[in-house]
């Protein structure tokens, strides 16, 4: 079911988990296709979830939902998750998993990728700086080192012009601890 545009492409969040967004695409092997689908918080641009398998179906997305409800300590009741309305997150499995974290599920229009932006360019970042440059010969092969960029250099490293030059993690964190020193 298609929910209410609850981002309206206002892709930033004044804090961690008030706001994620997600997709999915797919990635090439020599064993065939295998599909990743991320939750990317848009306040610092982080991955907080991720899944990767042979179908480009719901339990992908619930599988990512999941990582990043757990990432962030199960405690997510009212963030915003934004999407496209692909079947995936339109159906009745990835529509439970949002209740169950109570999670408010946002989705932009029909056939405008401007609508989910930060996802789709997050995917670009992931494949021109990452998977156009190798040869997977096996799914689990592409699995492991995805994974692998994400959290080592993606999540940790690579700087990002929303996070004023850092990492998604280093701002978070700089930006966490400047909130608390604040005076109340």
């Amino acid at each position: 079911m298609a929910a209410p545009d609850l981002v309206k492409r206002r892709f930033t969040a004044p804090a961690p988990d008030v706001a994620w967004c997600g997709d999915m695409t797919e990635i090439r092997t020599d064993e065939g296709k295998l599909y990743l689908a991320t939750v990317i918080d848009l306040y610092s641009r982080r991955i907080l979830g991720y899944a990767m398998g042979v179908h480009h179906d719901a339990g992908l997305v619930v599988a990512a939902l999941n990582m990043a409800a757990v990432t962030r300590g199960g405690t997510v009741q009212g963030v915003i998750f934004h999407s496209d309305r692909g079947s995936e997150c339109t159906s009745a499995d990835f529509a439970r998993a949002c209740n169950r974290w109570k999670v408010r599920q946002s989705m932009g229009r029909v056939g405008s990728c401007f609508d989910n932006a930060v996802a789709e360019a997050t995917f670009s970042t992931i494949k021109v700086e990452y998977v156009h440059r190798r040869h997977f010969r096996t799914r689990t092969e592409a699995r492991l080192r995805i994974a692998t960029w994400i959290t080592d250099f993606y999540n940790r490293r690579r700087r990002h012009s929303v996070c004023d030059w850092r990492s998604p993690i280093d701002y978070e964190r700089s930006e966490t601890r400047a909130l608390e020193a604040r005076p109340a």
